[in-house]
């Protein structure tokens, strides 16, 4: 039959339903083993004693949030340029320049000669006004004595009255003759004066337009002085940090070179750029020689500086203690259970202590909390961490290990 099969064994005849019903049995047999097996494994398990421990993940170093003062101040950046600038020029015309004694750069005092015209026509010019002033003099002499005999005559019938009239105003003609000439020379006087150009004040020649042999005219521009060596950084602040500011104070100016000077609030602009929206101010810059400055700062550099507030409370850490993730700044705590938590925070300022960089914290944490300082890009919220005793410097976390290289001959 179809459905029948023979054992060899026992010589039997085994149906279908008997096949199917034996290896059912023998499949629960096995999976019912296998169960026992695990709960054995389960059981003794349970039952060995923990050996493993917790290790530390880290040796940092610890800090505490401070609470103390610093210094509040807000940043703004503007141009350099002189106090004031002075155009030199000459006012005499038609003069050639014979030499120059100064160039840009130069130091100049107040009154040194600064150029030196041709003269010897002006010299000329004043030699003949001084002759012509004699001249009138005596002619004013003559004059006078003629008149005061004529005067004199009034009261007699010698001389008509018309020609005593002519003897007085021909006095004073001679007269006015003498003033006439002594206004010429005044003025041949004032052109020999300004045939030497100087220094109208103490200062720093920033442009030099004169050449040697050249013909100017009168009010052509030579020279241009930075006076008194003075300069103004002229800071553009924002409209809403303009209010913060007043005349007289302190601001600190950093140089392209780095180099800080000290400055002082002189004037504060009565407007606001509408394209901007900010104010100009105007700080004189303050150094124990004016002039020394010019070799860190130089009108027409771009500088940065702060303007000095007074000063604040504020909690600070160091910078290496604050970790950035997603953006947001961190702090780790650390718990007494030497495990660490990872705490939000909010900053602000970054301050300069002790000549360590710190940050201002604003919110999310108490002063006086003690938090990691270093290591802190290692390190996950809820680690077990070890602290480093005082002037213990923690080891560097190791890099992870390189993956082994496949050896391709083995493919």
């Amino acid at each position: 039959m179809p459905n029948q099969v023979i054992d060899k064994k026992t010589n039997r005849k085994i149906t279908c339903g008997d096949a199917i019903a034996f290896a059912l049995s023998a499949t629960i047999a096995v999976s019912a083993g296998a169960i026992v097996a695990a709960q054995s494994s389960v059981s003794q398990n349970a039952t060995a004693p923990t050996n493993a421990t917790s290790q530390p993940a880290l040796t940092v170093t610890a800090t505490v949030v401070g609470n103390g003062s610093i210094a509040n101040q807000f940043g703004a950046t503007g141009n350099i340029a002189a106090w004031q600038e002075v155009s030199i020029g000459t006012e005499s015309n038609g003069l050639r320049i014979e030499d120059i004694f100064v160039d840009v750069g130069d130091t100049v005092k107040s009154g040194q000669v600064l150029a030196r015209f041709a003269s010897d026509v002006v010299q000329a010019n004043l030699r003949q006004a001084q002759a012509a002033l004699v001249e009138a003099e005596a002619n004013a002499s003559a004059a006078t004595t003629i008149a005061d005999r004529a005067r004199g005559l009034q009261t007699s019938d010698v001389i008509s009255k018309q020609q005593i009239s002519q003897y007085l105003s021909a006095e004073t003609t001679a007269k006015a003759r003498v003033s006439a000439a002594t206004a010429a020379l005044e003025v041949q006087q004032w052109q020999m004066k300004h045939t030497q150009l100087v220094a109208p004040d103490d200062g720093v020649i920033s442009a030099r337009i004169a050449m040697v042999g050249a013909v100017v005219g009168g009010g052509a521009e030579l020279f241009r002085l930075i006076r008194q060596g003075r300069l103004t950084w002229r800071a553009e602040v924002s409209s809403a940090d303009l209010g913060k500011l007043s005349i007289g104070m302190m601001a600190t100016i950093v140089a392209p070179n780095g180099e800080s000077v000290q400055g002082k609030v002189r004037m504060i602009a009565p407007t606001v750029d509408v394209s901007t929206r900010a104010g100009l101010v105007f700080v004189d810059v303050i150094a124990p020689r004016q002039l020394a400055t010019m070799t860190a700062l130089k009108p027409g550099m771009f500088a940065r500086g702060d303007f000095n507030l007074g000063s604040a409370q504020a909690m600070t850490v160091p910078q290496q203690a604050v970790v950035i993730r997603d953006g947001f700044s961190y702090l780790f705590r650390i718990n007494p259970d030497q495990r660490i938590s990872q705490v939000k925070i909010q900053t602000g300022r970054r301050p300069v202590l002790n000549g360590v960089q710190h940050i201002e914290i604003l919110t999310g944490i108490n002063p006086g909390t003690r938090v990691v300082a270093s290591g802190v890009g290692f390190l996950n919220d809820g680690d077990l961490v070890k602290v480093a005793a005082a002037g213990e410097r923690p080891p560097t976390p190791a890099a992870a290990p390189a993956a082994p290289a496949t050896d391709k001959r083995r493919q």
